[in-house]
């Protein structure tokens, strides 16, 4: 087994595939990505086919979509299908050490899923039954026990401030360093799966004030607005009425350009801090046999179309970042862009590949080392009045809300930014049809109610109402929390 090749996938939270500078984004600092994107191979439409943590991670551990692996809702109790091994054990099972550092998101908290130990980062979830996490464990030890959110930032919100405590107290610096310590303590004599996960940048928004000052002087562009956003309020979709009303707070340049200062100051820190590893990897003789992946669990809407988040199937919330670095003697041709669609159920197949180990007969994705090419991704996520569907094809996006029966279609050729919605026009009639009888074959469980004589016929249109919804309960980031605020613990 010492000839085998280790493996080090890194994931973010919430990092949408546009930002970044090797993607033309130039307002961005990505300087560590970007390089590896050089060596590399980037993937421009690598998609998150349930834009929200637990889905999209379960999907990514696995190899299998969100039908299969069982969550299409964010259940935050649910745990991993007894039946299907994850990589992390699939690895194990194959003579490699598998290591953890950062965030999971699985359920319960402490469930390894087949690594031999995580570090865990559980960004203060302590109603799902955690009293401490590992990164709290370390705050405590150095004399900041209950200060993790004592910058006062919200895990859902978009205001910022710089980090209260020193920068090696920061859980990305943290992360980081717990991951470099793993590698230096690996076992000699057996290959090893590394797995790097860091919660930022999904807020809170709080990264060390040296990088908030390399935008000081940015001059951001305004995120672009589609025109069909500026319809009556009653012929919108209800989620993205719903997730609109959220940040009604950044409804000036102003106002948006403190997001973005902020969140793209948390990627370039964790850009920088991706370096340390890396120079890890190289110090110890580790560097040119090591299978790097980066890639994120979903992307973020950072003002586009007036939505901040993920939830829904636009291009930033589902468009992520995907870039493999394979060592040299791996026959796969770098330093290129590769534009075929990839899922998050194609990582576990590809690093298994790559590695040398024969993939599991249930694993739903496919090895990016195959010549494969995928026609189209399915995207499904809610089953409530929030609920959205979607078919992705290279130059075109169906997006389907069940409530108002409500469809949108996008040239994502001519349109990349998703600005005209040609659902209605003649010429894009043929499109319509065949990406919608696409999605009907795709839908199962509580979606069959959707249909009638196998035409799609939803559910009554609905207007989003803010007060109405204190009342009725529908308490999901509307009530008094201030978007799930954490306190001093």
């Amino acid at each position: 087994m010492a000839d085998k090749k280790n493996v080090l996938l890194i994931t973010v939270d919430q990092w949408a595939g546009a930002y970044l500078g090797c993607a033309g984004n130039r307002e961005i600092l990505t300087p560590s990505l970007d390089e590896l994107a050089r060596y590399g191979i980037r993937y421009t439409n690598a998609i998150s086919t349930t834009p929200v943590c637990i889905p999209a991670r379960r999907e990514m551990m696995l190899g299998v979509t969100s039908k299969t692996h069982g969550d299409r809702v964010f259940c935050e109790t649910l745990t991993m299908p007894s039946d299907i091994p994850s990589m992390a054990q699939v690895f194990r099972d194959n003579g490699y050490q598998a290591y953890g550092v950062g965030k999971l998101h699985v359920f319960p908290q402490r469930d390894r899923i087949g690594f031999d130990d995580v570090i865990l980062h559980e960004e203060g979830r302590h109603k799902a039954g955690m009293v401490q996490d590992d990164y709290e464990r370390f705050l405590a030890r150095n004399g900041h026990a209950g200060e993790e959110m004592a910058h006062g930032m919200c895990n859902n919100n978009y205001f910022y401030r710089p980090f209260h405590l020193d920068e090696t107290m920061t859980p990305t610096n943290w992360a980081t360093r717990e991951m470099c310590e793993t590698i230096l303590r690996r076992d000699p004599s057996r290959p090893a799966f590394w797995y790097l996960s860091y919660a930022a940048p999904h807020p809170p928004l709080a990264p060390p004030k040296e990088y908030l000052k390399f935008y000081d002087n940015a001059e951001f562009t305004d995120p672009p607005v589609g025109e069909w956003t500026k319809k009556d309020p009653s012929e919108l979709p209800f989620g993205f009425q719903y997730y609109k009303n959220l940040y009604r707070w950044f409804d000036s340049k102003e106002r948006r350009d403190i997001a973005k200062k902020a969140y793209y100051a948390t990627c370039t820190y964790i850009d920088h801090q991706i370096r340390l590893v890396v120079g890890t990897l190289r110090e110890q003789g580790l560097l040119e046999d090591t299978i790097i992946l980066f890639t994120a669990d979903h992307g973020e809407m950072l003002g586009t179309h007036g939505l901040f988040g993920k939830f829904l199937m636009y291009e930033n919330s589902v468009k992520i970042p995907f870039i493999l670095s394979p060592p040299a003697d791996c026959n796969m041709v770098c330093n290129r862009e590769d534009d075929r669609i990839v899922e998050l159920r194609d990582v576990m197949p590809t690093l298994l590949t790559l590695a040398g180990i024969p993939v599991p007969d249930y694993v739903e994705g496919t090895s990016l080392t195959e010549d494969y090419e995928r026609e189209y991704s399915y995207g499904e996520l809610w089953e409530d009045d929030r609920a959205t569907r979607m078919i992705r094809t290279k130059t075109r996006k169906l997006i389907y809300y069940p409530v108002g029966n409500l469809t949108q279609l996008f040239d994502l050729e001519k349109d990349p930014l998703e600005l005209t919605d040609v659902a209605k026009d003649p010429a894009y009639s043929r499109d319509l049809e065949e990406l919608t009888e696409k999605l009907i074959s795709h839908l199962y469980g509580s979606d069959e109610n959707l249909l009638e004589n196998g035409k799609l016929k939803g559910l009554p249109q609905k207007t989003y109402d803010f007060s109405a919804s204190l009342q009725d309960g529908n308490k999901l980031f509307q009530g008094r929390d201030m978007l799930l605020q954490r306190g001093i613990r």
